[in-house]
């Protein structure tokens, strides 16, 4: 009986409700419900790289892995608007989470090698600058975390001469600004970090590897997009080079995606590895 009670309200429901829409709300949301969309956009480049070569090996911290010095790259990245001009500035206030993996495909048993979570929150003034020499236009403001999610593996109870396998903790804490710069098709992004020092204990000296700034180029021909990216610690000439190229795939959404990337920090787990690395793929986002 109550199941049949329970059906014919149901049927009721259907009966009262299935008219035409009414307003434009409810189109929206049925269509934003359908699509699946949920306000989010890239942020990185999102892309799968099969193949990933390196020269040299890679370090293992377990005796049981031998990486191979192919391996494969993952990166999913994206960002949610969540506010905007609180200042009447014209500003937009954004939260984003970068996922990047390194996957040892080719070897036994495919272990991920390194995978990295990177969150942030940030906000972009936009700059209105089409007088001066600079072209000015926006500078962006972000607090960052970014980590490899391992606990501690350190063990100092092992015996000199036996095999440590060190520890596989990797984190940093920082503020920065980005410096966009607009000449029609030519971006230049200027940006410069500081890191907080108490989130460093598992890598006090990452910053003589990876510096406290980059300047990274980005250039349109008709459809093509190259980038080159430098960084360099002044103090100790440690530097890393990285450029980039990118091609749409006819109307598929997705690009022919080829990285090349030459120093240190390619990943957390190896930032004081000098690193040189070929990688081809596909992108979903430039």
């Amino acid at each position: 009986m109550a199941v049949r009670f329970f059906l014919l309200f149901i049927l009721g429901c259907v009966a009262l409700f299935a008219t035409e829409l009414k307003t434009d709300d409810e189109q929206k949301a049925i269509k934003s419900w359908l699509d699946g969309y949920f306000g989010v956009k890239p942020y990185k480049v999102n892309y799968i790289l099969p193949y990933a070569a390196r020269e040299g090996d890679y370090k293992s911290y377990v005796l049981s892995d031998e990486y191979k010095s192919v391996e494969a790259e993952l990166q999913v990245s994206l960002m949610l608007n969540v506010g905007k001009n609180l200042f009447d500035l014209d500003e937009s206030y954004y939260l984003s989470y970068t996922h990047q993996a390194f996957w040892q495909l080719y070897a036994e048993s495919s272990p991920f090698r390194e995978t990295t979570y990177n969150p942030e929150l940030f906000v972009i003034f936009p700059i209105k600058d089409d007088d001066s020499i600079f072209h000015m236009k926006s500078l962006k403001i972000a607090y960052a975390h970014r980590s490899n999610g391992q606990g501690s593996t350190k063990d100092t109870t092992i015996p000199a001469g036996c095999y440590n396998p060190g520890n596989r903790s990797r984190s940093i804490n920082y503020f920065y600004t980005t410096l966009r710069l607009q000449h029609e098709a030519f971006f230049t992004d200027i940006m410069a970090w500081v890191p907080i020092f108490s989130s460093m204990d598992d890598n006090p000296d990452i910053m003589d590897y990876t510096g406290y700034s980059s300047v990274k180029f980005s250039y349109f021909l008709d459809k093509h997009m190259i980038t080159i990216m430098g960084r360099m610690n002044i103090t100790n000439g440690r530097g890393t080079v990285e450029g980039t190229y990118s091609y749409p795939i006819r109307n598929s959404g997705a690009y022919l995606y080829m990285k090349i990337f030459s120093g240190y920090a390619e990943s957390l787990i190896d930032y004081d590895n000098y690193i040189t690395k070929f990688s081809i793929g596909f992108s979903f986002s430039r």
